[in-house]
């Protein structure tokens, strides 16, 4: 079963680490390659389909469809937006209970100083389409 795991990140002042733009270059470089060894780790094991990091939240845009004309763009997430998804992995496992090892795992990725993080992790099952008519 695919799930999607998905990456928290927080820009409230409660937060346990540093927002990860500050974070000492020898930090944010082991936070980096423990997400790519933790990459490696799901192709051997046959249980990746992608994952990736996204833009910081100050890039993003919100699109709505607008009748009759253009859509709407507007620059986003809203200011009073505090948490933001840093990035995702989607997976192809075994059982919902490897996907939360899975999740765990990701959650302890080190922060500033080589300490585990402790991100909230989302883990969603995806969707498949239903079988044969509607």
């Amino acid at each position: 079963m695919k799930y999607m795991v998905l990456m928290q990140f927080s820009q409230a002042q409660s937060t346990e680490f540093p927002p990860i733009g500050t974070w000492p270059a020898e930090d944010l470089q082991a936070h980096i390659a423990f997400m790519m060894e933790t990459n490696r780790k799901l192709i051997a094991a046959g249980e990746f389909v992608d994952a990736q990091g996204l833009a910081m939240p100050d890039t993003a845009r919100i699109v709505r469809s607008h009748s009759g004309g253009a859509p709407v763009v507007t620059e986003g997430p809203f200011p009073e937006t505090k948490e933001f998804l840093a990035g995702y992995w989607i997976v192809d496992v075994e059982s919902p209970e490897r996907a939360i090892e899975f999740a765990a795992q990701v959650s302890a990725a080190p922060g500033p100083a080589g300490a585990p993080l402790n991100m909230p992790i989302e883990v969603r099952p995806v969707m498949a389409a239903p079988s044969g008519e509607l």
